[in-house]
Formats: C-alpha cells, sequence, structure tokens
C-alpha cells in the first residue's frame, strides 16, 4: 500500500521546474489577470523609485517651530507649581544637575520628572501647531 502512494502522480508544481524563466499569469473571477514576473523589478516613471507618499511628507516650516516654541515657552513660564514655573524648575534641575557634572543624575531626581514633562509639553504644542498651520494654510478646515 505504502509503494503504490509513492508511485502515484507528482504533486502540482513539484513536477516542473519553477526556475524556469516563462512568466505564469494568475486568472480569477474577482480581479483582472496578474502577470508575475520579477517583484523586486518595478519600473515606475519616476526613475524606477517607488515611493508609497510624498517626498516632503514633513512639509517643515520655520513659522512652526518659532510659534511652537514661543506657544509653549509662555504658558509653561508661569508660576503655578508652588510659586515656580515648570520652564523655571527644568532649568533649576538642570544647573543643580550640572553642579556635580561628571556623575549621572539619580533615578530618584526630579531632574527627569521636569524634563518629560517639559519636553512632552513642546512636542504635543509643536505637533497641534503642524496640523492648525498646515491644515489652515491647505484649506484644509473650510471643507
Amino acid at each position: 500500500m505504502a509503494v503504490s502512494m509513492a508511485t502515484a502522480s507528482t504533486v502540482i508544481g513539484l513536477g516542473s521546474s519553477s526556475l524556469s524563466p516563462n512568466r505564469t499569469c494568475l486568472t480569477s473571477g474577482f480581479v483582472k489577470p496578474i502577470v508575475v514576473g520579477n517583484p523586486l523589478r518595478q519600473v515606475r516613471a519616476s526613475g524606477g523609485r517607488f515611493t508609497c507618499f510624498q517626498r516632503d511628507w514633513l512639509r517643515r516650516d520655520l513659522n512652526v517651530i518659532g510659534f511652537g516654541l514661543i506657544g509653549w515657552l509662555a504658558p509653561s513660564s508661569i508660576p503655578l507649581i508652588d510659586g515656580k514655573s515648570l520652564t523655571g524648575l527644568f532649568f533649576e534641575s538642570i544647573g543643580a544637575e550640572l553642579a556635580h557634572f561628571p556623575s549621572p543624575p539619580a533615578l530618584t531626581s526630579q531632574f527627569w520628572l521636569w524634563l518629560i514633562t517639559w519636553h512632552l509639553g513642546l512636542f504635543i504644542t509643536l505637533t497641534f501647531g503642524q496640523i492648525g498651520f498646515k491644515g489652515r494654510t491647505e484649506d484644509y478646515f473650510d471643507k
């Protein structure tokens, strides 16, 4: 019985050479016929480069950086934390850590709290500034 199963027909795909240079045409009732070739070769109108998004995806604008920095420095400089501002506390902690420069800040130091809080606020302000400024210049909010 085992001998008869071993000498039965070959499995489709293993009986022929898959290294042949012939192209195979795959068809389906749902999609158009696709000619399968070398998937690594993509000849495009952009000189052979394949891009999924715009080349200038960041659309960098110095206005956003300037206004975003001012927009974060102004509210973070208001003295709300025991009569001190977030920016002031952050800069004081930098000075205190630089006083013993060769050794790094301890994990329990307030420096890490002020560093993360200040930069998180800055990055959120810059992100919303980029969305608002570019959305307004490209008439995104008028639609």
